[in-house]
């Protein structure tokens, strides 16, 4: 595959999970919403990465943030640090042990803000591939 296909590989990817971020959302299962949201922004950032480096298969790792720092991307103090604390929800959808703290947290106030912060930075995130 060309370096274009790999990095549609990636976007059509994040298209896919958006669909499923946004029926989690109008189904208020917010925790689910909010894991697919990262997956989203996770693979557009594995999609930056591929594009500014020579390799066309991007590490195994699911911090957002790390991969654009690799990617020389920067989205401001405001964006990064709310993907930094956004980490966490890859976590909750991974590892059962994490789920109890986020539901408590999880209320539909709170996932509407992240879920509105998430819109932001994937269309940031967009525009500049």
């Amino acid at each position: 595959m060309t370096k274009e296909q790999h990095i549609n590989h990636w976007l059509d990817g994040a298209q896919y999970d958006w669909a499923g971020a946004e029926e989690a959302f109008n189904a208020k299962r917010y925790v689910h919403c909010l894991f697919w949201a990262h997956l989203v922004l996770e693979k557009i950032a594995k999609a930056h990465w591929i594009k500014t480096h020579t390799e066309n298969i991007p590490p195994k790792v699911h911090k957002i943030l790390w991969l654009l720092e690799q990617s020389n991307i920067d989205l401001g103090e405001e964006m990064m640090n709310f993907l930094e604390d956004f980490n966490d929800f890859q976590l909750e959808g991974r590892y059962s042990d994490y789920v109890g703290n986020i539901y408590k947290i999880c209320t539909t106030e709170f996932a509407s803000r992240q879920f509105e912060k998430v819109k932001e930075v994937r269309q940031c995130l967009l525009k500049m591939l």
